[in-house]
């Protein structure tokens, strides 16, 4: 049975890295492969360069007879972060009710301070959440709505995020205004100024999508939050895929309130998420869990869930994985991956992409492609049956196709392999995918989020 001071020794104070990990593992190797970049070497130079992407690769344990090219519902953690989850929960079983709120929950804030230096703010700012979804319904739920108060979003806001609106609507006779936008979006500003229309007296918060799940468009969430401050309107950021994704602080958003997924793109264990509030919001913004009235002005009452397992803690390891990477690098590599397999399909004249694919700071790691005729639902289905490789239909009637989100630890080899399937398919050579109408995909709106 470890002791205290054993389990300190082994578990650097206020969640850092392990010193083992650190010396023998795969993120030694990605950290040396850092330290021996040119400094004048960029992220785009350094975007193909597979000595380097390969080390990154290796510190990943995956099942490679899969090709997973949808890390935008959740992605692999690296080894020093599923080693520390698997560690963590070992340690606290031998005595739960001791290690784990005596030992272990004091590290908790550890993670807290990575995540705001990654963020930017001041860690009494951030909740540490179990998905995007709790975070984001904290602040949905615990906004002081009343009957006739109206609400904004767009019509290609997350499923579940919309349907906490339409209860609220129903409960308390709130109204909820969508807004559509389109699709690509070629100009930012045109973004802008739909939502500007829709903004009435009676608009009480503006929820905004940093990432469009269903496309990968990236908003102008900081120009949004400078028009629903004009109007004294909060601003609801959904950035569950945001958070690790591509570089950005909090001063680049101006939200009031953001919540992410830290099981997406930052490989932390499955059931791990923030949740951000302005520090002058947390006082009049109800959690989503009952806490006493002495906590009105802390944080840490959007954390009041009951008893949960030790994986949180293992996030100071997926930050400190991310923080040697670079997200600069990061979000470069990305781009080059995606970028690989659309210039073998942009010369189609029946493929179509959902993003302005010229401006890269409209997009990074999501895609949605669709080819005209065929049905989305059996292309995904073809596509792992035959080639094992795994992508999902998106079925908004906005923007048909499926989604397309490789990461990191992705093979040029792997990209290679769902272009030559997706060339297959736009010449038409695959006739049972071929259709007049689009079956309808089922959104898994309580898994992904």
């Amino acid at each position: 049975m470890f002791s205290r001071r054993h389990f300190l020794e082994r578990v650097m104070v206020g969640g850092g890295v392990t010193l083992g990990l650190l010396k023998t593992g795969a993120l030694a190797k990605v950290a040396e492969a850092v330290a021996g970049i040119d400094p004048d070497v960029t992220p785009e130079d350094l975007s193909d360069k597979e000595w380097f992407w390969s080390r990154i690769q290796n510190a990943f344990e995956l099942d490679r007879s899969i090709v997973h090219l949808n890390s935008g519902g959740v992605s692999a953690s690296p080894r020093i972060v599923h080693s520390a989850f698997k560690r963590y929960l070992d340690y606290s079983n031998q005595a739960p009710s001791y290690y784990m709120w005596k030992h272990i929950q004091s590290n908790l804030e550890g993670v807290r301070i990575k995540l705001a230096r990654q963020f930017d703010c001041n860690k009494e700012e951030i909740a540490i959440t179990r998905n995007a979804s709790e975070s984001l319904e904290n602040v949905q739920f615990g906004l002081n709505l009343n009957k006739g108060d109206e609400v904004l979003a767009t019509t290609q806001a997350y499923g579940r995020m919309l349907t906490t609106w339409d209860q609220l609507a129903r409960r308390n006779g709130i109204v909820v205004k969508k807004v559509r936008i389109p699709v690509p979006l070629m100009d930012p500003d045109d973004y802008v100024q739909r939502i500007e229309k829709a903004i009435t007296p009676k608009t009480k918060a503006i929820l905004v999508m940093h990432v469009i799940n269903l496309t990968g468009q990236i908003t102008p969430v900081k120009k949004i939050s400078a028009l629903a401050h004009k109007h004294g309107i909060p601003v609801i950021a959904d950035g569950a895929h945001s958070f690790s994704h591509f570089p950005f602080t909090v001063k680049d958003l101006d939200c009031d309130y953001y919540g992410t997924s830290l099981h997406k793109w930052t490989y932390a264990p499955v059931g791990c998420g923030m949740l951000y509030v302005r520090k002058d919001r947390i006082k009049e913004t109800w959690p989503l869990m009952a806490a006493p009235a002495r906590m009105n002005d802390n944080i840490r009452k959007f954390e009041s869930i009951g008893t949960h397992p030790v994986n949180f803690i293992a996030i100071a390891e997926a930050l400190s994985f991310n923080e040697t990477i670079g997200i600069d690098r990061k979000a470069a590599r990305l781009r080059y991956l995606h970028m690989r397999w659309i210039k073998r399909l942009r010369s189609y004249p029946n493929v179509e992409f959902r993003t302005n694919l010229d401006d890269p700071t409209q997009w990074a790691g999501v895609l949605n492609v669709n080819i005209k005729g065929v049905d989305n639902t059996k292309l995904c289905t073809w596509m792992f049956d035959n080639h094992r490789i795994f992508v999902i239909p998106i079925g908004h009637e906005e923007c048909r196709g499926i989604r397309v989100t490789p990461n990191v630890y992705t093979l040029l080899s792997e990209i290679d392999r769902f272009a030559e399937a997706m060339e297959k398919v736009a010449r038409g050579e695959v006739k049972e995918l071929l259709t007049g109408t689009q079956s309808q995909p089922v959104p898994p709106w309580d898994a992904c989020y």
